[in-house]
């Protein structure tokens, strides 16, 4: 099978700059140190780099997630330039195809199928038929001027954020070599490969508790380093939602970013699942995969006929709860208020409270079931 022709710019850049900061980063440091300044610089570079892929190139631009102010906006595509992956453009239209034929070898840009350095990097150093430049697919992010202006400049702005950036707080501190070592070269080389992790690693290496559809899996080790994308099962099951990590712990740096510019006017319309939509598709995983371990393991019959019993009662349950939930937040609006007398409201808050703990008790007896999977069925006493 014949290979496709190399993509000589990107070859070159991405084999000369890696090469240049194992080299030249601890060489210049061995003989001439850094200090926390110029350290200081890296990290915030790091961040500004990341932050505006996370939160604008991705669930901005590429999922429309949320809405965000033309202020917040440009500064992620300053930011974008500074990270060279690309413009939001093309950055936008090879995600949206990931998406869209996500494992399809033929048409995913960095299908996870083809082996890890294929998706981490190989995608961009050859000129596969998967990557070809088609904007039919990002029609609305041409009416953004911010992405267009971006587009028509995005060279300039390269050399801008990655060489007069650090050199510029380079000079202010006194040395600008330092600064171009560590905010430019090194920055640059380990925040792509960053970003690259969650196309290569993250659909290799993890859980899938909501869907196996695609490759794509949880893991928050990953979460750790990539600002929140390491929940990419979640992100592949529900990318319409601003969150990647939906649990409050979940460490997602990007979503309590865009949560907290949503309290001083910079993002808005924050798009995010239900508790009913994750749980439901957490349960269906589950049920699935412990029906084919029923059939792995030769479990007898009353056991499979329990375990549909219990599936069928969770999501009833489930609904039940969704529906009360629903009457009950509702009820708590102004308007409904004005209409509802005091103990109809108390009813609604009681029967929402009952539904909760019983979805709750339901929760516990799926869970053990799960666990206790094949065992023999106590009789009743």
């Amino acid at each position: 099978m014949e290979k496709a022709p190399i993509n000589w710019i990107n070859m070159v850049l991405f084999t000369a700059t890696p090469i240049c900061a194992v080299t030249l980063v601890p060489l210049y440091g061995y003989f001439y140190g850094y200090d926390l300044y110029e350290w200081l610089v890296f990290v915030f570079l790091m961040g500004f780099c990341g932050m505006s892929i996370t939160g604008g190139y991705h669930r901005l631009w590429s999922h429309k997630t949320y809405s965000a102010h033309p202020f917040l906006r440009f500064i992620f595509a300053i930011g974008g330039a500074c990270a060279l992956q690309n413009d939001i453009l093309h950055w936008s239209s090879d995600h949206r195809r990931h998406h869209q034929y996500v494992d399809n070898n033929a048409r995913d840009p960095y299908f996870a199928g083809r082996g890890f350095w294929f998706s981490h990097i190989g995608w961009i150093l050859r000129k596969y038929e998967s990557h070809v430049e088609d904007f039919s697919n990002v029609k609305d992010l041409q009416k953004d001027p911010i992405v267009m202006w971006q587009h028509r400049h995005y060279l300039k702005l390269v050399l801008l954020t990655n060489i007069g950036l650090p050199a510029f707080l380079g000079y202010l501190h006194g040395d600008i070599i330092a600064c171009l070592l560590l905010g430019g070269l090194l920055r640059l080389v380990l925040s792509q490969h960053v970003t690259y992790l969650i196309n290569s690693l993250a659909h290799m290496w993890g859980r899938q508790p909501y869907s196996d559809d695609c490759t794509a899996r949880d893991n928050s080790l990953l979460a750790l380093i990539t600002y929140g994308e390491g929940y990419h099962n979640y992100h592949h099951t529900f990318q319409w939602d601003y969150r990647n990590g939906v649990k409050w712990w979940h460490f997602d740096p990007t979503k309590w970013m865009i949560k907290l510019c949503s309290l001083v006017g910079l993002t808005k319309d924050l798009k995010r699942c239900t508790v009913a939509q994750i749980e439901k598709a957490k349960l269906e995983m589950q049920y699935r995969l412990a029906t084919e371990r029923c059939e792995l393991l030769d479990i007898p019959e009353n056991w499979r006929k329990r375990l549909e019993l219990e599936y069928e009662q969770f999501l009833h349950t489930l609904q039940l709860w969704t529906e009360h939930r629903q009457a009950w937040y509702e009820a708590k609006g102004k308007k409904i208020q004005e209409t509802l007398g005091h103990w109809d409201q108390l009813q609604l808050q009681d029967k929402y409270k009952e539904m909760q703990f019983s979805l709750k008790v339901q929760r516990r007896r799926w869970q053990k079931m799960l666990r206790n999977l094949g065992e023999p069925i106590p009789n009743p006493a």
